[in-house]
């Protein structure tokens, strides 16, 4: 029965995009995000869904689309060239089968965010997509939220929508990208048209959010923690009674503490003595393998390089912890030694620097630095505008940019550099930049005015005639 709820539902959808093609790319990011072939027990898992909705997308862009709006820009062409040199890695992959493997869908996602932008020409598509990307997330968010609500959640425990542990259903990158696009919820709660900004909207946006920060409660990832930590402070940024504010966040966060459960503030405790918790030992031990690896190999060493590492490192005592109730026994004289091997990086900056080297590395930074600053430079422009088309802008590049600095700080910890809900937040990015570059080009141009007299006056060639002239 399941199974035919989703293929109905698709099959309605690829009946609507027909109508109106952009529609496939919508459908796409469905896809990508959600991934109903994953919740299929066998009617879609074993059909290319996403192959062929990206090809629908792409034809219908081809031949339904209108292509002289669509801009290339200097990011998108970052991109091209991080997919050409990952391919060329790949080819040169230290562990081969494991990085064909990885290039198997990195390729696919790199590819439909170089593509995304150029369909986005509209603020109405550009509204469209931001809403498709937060409800599609929200469908694992909301279901998170409410088993916390329920049960507590647990680390390695809270099940979403099904039970699994990659792309958005493992817990530590549901928690940062619920964390990321709460900035974008707030945006479409405020400024946006497909839903009108009534009680209604307001109401499911604000419960959406309170969903959003019970998942790193739920999946009890410490990333989660910090990303929120994050957005509290990039909150404080722009907020009028800043000290009011910090009091009133610090309050709850102290209320919230005798509600939350006893796994989680244990867990999260373990950030304070990192040296004692073996997880984070182990990344810190990965960590410097990756620096060491690539100054030997400064461009890499293909995908899921991390396989052949073989990490030594010392595991000091938690005095915070009875010696009954540690996994392992601590050597009366000093910090026990572990010796492990194929661990991954957990960390995009070393996935990218171990993976890609320091070219791919380099690339990469421009790529999301580069959308964080091009942000600014938009909210900036467009702050103080007066124009009532207008104001929406300045408060989506912030939305923007907040979400993608809760990613770049969640990336720290996590390796999601070729995750696809982030590119997608970065075509969105490009969209809107190349979209308002063309408007501000409209706005600027006018037509050339033929045979003009170099003697007339200007009050006789009107406001073209005194423009030349000035």
């Amino acid at each position: 029965m399941r199974d035919l709820v989703f293929v109905g539902y698709l099959v309605v959808l690829l009946l609507i995009a027909f109508k109106r093609p952009f529609l496939f790319t919508l459908i796409y990011a469905y896809v990508d995000i959600v991934a109903p072939q994953r919740l299929s027990y066998f009617m879609l898992n074993s059909v290319p869904v996403s192959l062929i909705v990206f090809a629908m997308a792409f034809l219908g862009y081809m031949v339904a689309d209108d292509k002289k709006d669509s801009r290339f820009s200097v990011r998108q062409g970052a991109m091209v060239l991080l997919l050409i040199y990952c391919g060329y890695t790949t080819l040169q992959a230290a562990v081969p089968e494991a990085a064909w493997a990885k290039w198997d869908w990195v390729w696919k996602a790199m590819i439909f965010a170089i593509f995304l932008p150029l369909t986005l020409k509209t603020r109405l598509r550009l509204e469209a997509l931001a809403l498709f990307m937060v409800l599609c997330a929200a469908a694992l968010i909301i279901t998170g939220g409410i088993k916390t609500l329920a049960s507590g959640g647990g680390y390695g425990v809270l099940v979403l929508l099904i039970d699994d542990n990659a792309g958005l259903y493992e817990g530590s990158i549901i928690s940062m990208v619920a964390i990321c696009i709460i900035p974008l919820i707030l945006w479409l709660a405020r400024h946006g048209t497909i839903f009108p900004p009534d009680w209604r909207v307001k109401l499911f946006s604000y419960a959406l959010v309170f969903a959003a920060l019970l998942i790193p409660i739920g999946t009890q990832a410490r990333t989660g923690l910090v990303c929120i930590a994050v957005l509290a402070v990039l909150q404080l940024r722009f907020a009028r009674y800043r000290f009011v504010y910090a009091g009133m966040a610090v309050t709850l966060g102290l209320m919230a503490i005798p509600f939350l459960p006893q796994s989680f503030t244990d867990r999260m405790s373990t950030i304070q003595n990192y040296k004692a918790d073996e997880s984070a030992s182990t990344r810190i031990a990965v960590w410097e393998w990756t620096w060491e690896y690539a100054k030997q190999n400064p461009f890499g060493g293909g995908f899921d390089v991390y396989r052949i590492n073989k990490l030594t490192y010392e595991l000091a005592e938690d005095d915070s912890q009875e010696e009954e109730e540690l996994p392992y026994e601590l050597e009366d004289d000093g910090p026990v030694e572990i010796v492990d091997e194929s661990r991954a990086f957990h960390s995009s900056y070393f996935e990218m620097l171990g993976e890609q080297g320091f070219p791919g590395l380099a690339l990469w930074l421009f790529i999301h630095v580069g959308g964080v600053w091009r942000m600014e430079v938009l909210r900036r422009r467009y702050l103080k505008s007066k124009k009532d088309s207008e104001q929406w802008v300045a408060p989506l590049a912030l939305a923007l940019q907040n979400g993608h600095i809760i990613y770049l700080t969640g990336a720290l910890f996590v390796g999601v550099a070729y995750q696809p809900f982030i590119y997608m937040l970065v075509a969105l990015q490009i969209g809107l930049d190349t979209y308002l570059a063309r408007r501000r080009a409209e706005a600027k141009w006018q037509p050339i005015v033929q045979n003009l007299s170099l003697t007339a006056k200007p009050e006789q060639l009107g406001s073209q005639g005194a423009r030349v002239k000035g």
